[in-house]
């Protein structure tokens, strides 16, 4: 706004006292002081309200105003009510130094000139920050040359003083402001609140903008970053469009500030656009190595397939890399009988560390990472997770500890594996026929393609955060087929250091089961409730073309193992499938139910009635491998205190903890329960 404006509001009680010549100086905000020297709090474009608290001598003007005139202010308005009218020696000083003066009438606040500038410079800088948006959709529209989504978030903080940050569907950061000064960015924690608060919101139909308190104490407002057409099912894209938070409240808002924010959420829907189309060369590449390894390909024209795809995921690489394989599945209309899983044979492990090299989160890392709600404590190593899809190969298929064949053919396949990926029934005590009990083909019922959901989900979790390039994700290649999909990850290969040359993936590089169920599934919960399922099964790692079939098969397998578990997203890995963990969720729901009451109820029941803890005690015995010191240090109880305990177990259940074969069938029936 000009200095000009003012004078035409007569409530704001301004009356010009010199510089009629300097008004049409742009104003840029408003700053009220009685500093002897405001200098360090000016930036240049300020109307400058004062009381004259600051004079006691009629030098002291000249000292103000030329410190104002030196800071570039726009203009300066003494307030009446300290001194009456405005002193003349002011007023002579700001003639001199060209600085326009005006005088505020004692019964105005300055509170109301405050807030009527405000009005005014926020509503025209969001007007400029719309025509720059504009112009700035327009360029993206017809190429990335814009410079993508950081131009307008940077926009953002400088013109309206607004710090936003675009998040995926499990909140990792895909893009914020690179200005100085912008705020850091929430922490992952908060940043998996919010996306989980958006896609609840988008699940229930609520219309944006959503706000939201969050762990941090602040206030965010979500607006929806939308891809496909406004008629699509929102379970077509729910679980893979993006968000854009912003740190303020936008509940007061004017009706042209959130036009403007919608607008950058438009802009940010092309950029969106963008990327998914970037992803069709990769994406075809998958599907063409899915197509040969189920159709039973020679390993060397998998090879062959494989040669091209290595420089296009990971371009410059000098030496070929392993490949891992995670298979995912979504399924719509799953009624809260099948979302319990069916096994409860597993406790929840530990939150532990993340997953890159154990200190990082994200879905790559090194031994143990954080938090897999399915898996037996402790169980993650070296390996993979995730994994979707009912199977393409006959659930019985022989497994060899690693689940391929040394010589590069499939047992599965060889046993009867459909092209489809619908797979035989058999094998498994219990096992799952290619299709789920109950489910619709595609597992997602009114047509809404459960495969491609699959894909684009995976798409936006299988990404390093910490890799270079200008897209994280250009180094995952995603097909999908029939019910599920299919990632190809590529991992590079490092010398072992033996004679041979032989080479290992480095266990920083693979995906992790444990690490990857960690990081999506609290927000992507959110996004299935209600009638939502995301299982998924990860491979080891793989270092040629012949074990490929055999790492896909693998994922499959754990996916089902995964599928078997209670919750909303649930994850596997290879290791488990050499564990009790792969036989305990297909044991019949009569027969737990009965092993587990054998055994517990007494003990649940002594509990109720006394306040005993003998479920928690018999827990840390067996976890503490029978050790009577280090079970009573982890209680805080003499051990004396906990041979009574154990004793009492013992008498309740007929049972002896003296003995394997006993302690086996504790350990069993805690898991089971």
């Amino acid at each position: 706004m000009r200095l000009r404006a003012l004078l035409e509001n007569d409530t704001l009680g301004l009356r010009l006292l010199g510089g009629e010549d300097e008004l049409d100086r742009t104003v840029r905000g408003v700053m009220t002081t009685d500093l002897r020297d405001p200098s360090r709090y000016l930036s240049g474009g300020e109307l400058v309200l004062t009381g004259l608290a600051w004079r006691r001598e009629p030098e002291d003007s000249e000292r103000f105003v030329r410190i104002l005139a030196a800071a570039g202010v726009a203009g300066l308005a003494a307030g009446e009510a300290e001194l009456g009218a405005v002193p003349e020696d002011l007023v002579l000083a700001c003639g001199r130094h060209r600085l326009p003066l005006f005088s505020v009438v004692e019964d105005v606040a300055f509170a109301t000139i405050t807030e009527h500038v405000v009005r005014q410079v926020s509503g025209e800088r969001a007007g400029d920050l719309a025509a720059v948006v504009d112009r700035h959709r327009r360029m993206m529209t017809s190429g990335p040359a814009g410079g993508g989504p950081e131009v307008v978030l940077d926009l953002l903080r400088s013109d309206l003083d607004l710090t936003a940050w675009v998040l995926s569907p499990t909140g990792r950061r895909i893009a914020g402001p690179t200005a100085a000064g912008a705020a850091a960015e929430p922490p992952a924690a908060v940043r998996a609140q919010l996306a989980g608060e958006q896609l609840a919101a988008r699940r229930d139909g609520r219309r944006g903008p959503h706000r939201l308190t969050a762990a941090d104490g602040m206030t965010y407002s979500l607006f929806p970053v939308r891809s496909g057409d406004p008629g699509d099912d929102v379970r077509e894209t729910v679980l893979s469009d993006w968000v854009l938070a912003v740190g303020a409240d936008a509940d007061e808002w004017p009706e042209e500030r959130l036009d403007l924010l919608y607008g950058v959420t438009q802009l940010i829907a092309v950029e969106r656009d963008r990327r998914n189309a970037s992803r069709t060369v990769r994406r075809r590449l998958a599907q063409e190595v899915l197509e040969l390894v189920q159709s039973g390909a020679p390993p060397a024209e998998i090879a062959a397939r494989l040669r091209v795809a290595a420089p296009v995921l990971l371009p410059g690489l000098g030496t070929a890399p392993h490949w891992q394989v995670v298979v995912a599945r979504v399924e719509w209309g799953v009624t809260a009988e099948r979302e319990r899983g069916g096994d409860g044979g597993t406790q929840p492990g530990g939150a532990g560390k993340g997953a890159y090299g154990g200190t990082r989160g994200g879905p790559y890392g090194g031994a143990r990472g954080g938090g897999d709600a399915g898996a037996q404590p402790g169980s993650a190593r070296k390996g993979a997770g995730g994994g979707a899809g009912e199977g393409a190969t006959r659930d019985g298929a022989a497994w060899d500890g690693s689940a391929r064949d040394r010589d590069g053919r499939d047992r599965g396949a060889r046993e009867g594996s459909s092209p489809d990926g619908r797979g035989v029934h058999g094998g498994i005590p219990g096992g799952i026929p290619g299709g789920v009990p109950g489910g619709v083909p595609g597992g997602v019922p009114g047509g809404v393609p459960g495969g491609r959901v699959a894909q684009s989900l995976l798409e936006e979790i299988l990404v390093d955060p910490y890799a270079t390039g200008p897209e994280p994700s250009d180094r995952i290649a995603v097909a999908h087929t029939g019910d599920e999909a299919v990632a190809l990850v590529p991992l590079p290969a490092l010398s072992n250091g033996t004679s041979d040359g032989a080479t290992d993936a480095p266990e920083s590089a693979e995906v992790q089961a444990d690490a990857l169920l960690a990081a999506v599934r609290e927000p992507l919960s959110r996004g299935l409730d209600g009638d939502g399922r995301l299982t998924l099964g990860v491979s080891a790692a793989v270092h040629s073309a012949d074990g490929l079939r055999g790492a896909l098969e693998e994922a499959r397998h754990a996916r089902r193992v995964a599928a078997a578990r209670p919750g909303r997203v649930c994850a596997a890995g290879h290791q488990e499938l050499a564990s009790h963990v792969l036989l305990l969720p297909f044991v019949p729901d009569d027969v737990r139910r009965a092993f587990t009451a054998r055994l517990l109820d007494p003990l649940r029941e002594y509990d109720r009635r006394h306040r005993a803890e003998l479920i928690p005690t018999l827990e840390a015995f067996l976890d503490c491998d029978g050790s009577w010191t280090r079970c009573a240090a982890r209680l805080h109880l003499h051990v004396n205190t906990l041979r009574y305990r154990v004793g009492r177990i013992e008498q309740l259940t007929g049972r002896e903890l003296s003995r394997l074969e006993d302690k086996l069938d504790f350990f069993l029936a805690l898991r089971m329960s």
